[in-house]
């Protein structure tokens, strides 16, 4: 299974990654790669949360 993650640099410098298939999996961070580590974490949460139900 294939996501796509978006990122984009905010006009105060943070960074955001979000995972376009699951709504609401979007995450800031400091960097760009933190962004994207949290988002990850966050997408397999979410989607562990969804086979658990």
């Amino acid at each position: 299974m294939r996501f796509t993650l978006e990122t984009e640099q905010e006009t105060d410098g943070r960074w955001i990654a979000e995972v376009l298939e699951i709504p609401g999996v979007m995450k800031y961070g400091k960097t760009r790669e933190e962004a994207i580590a949290q988002a990850e974490s966050l997408a397999l949460r979410v989607l562990a949360e969804r086979i658990e139900a």
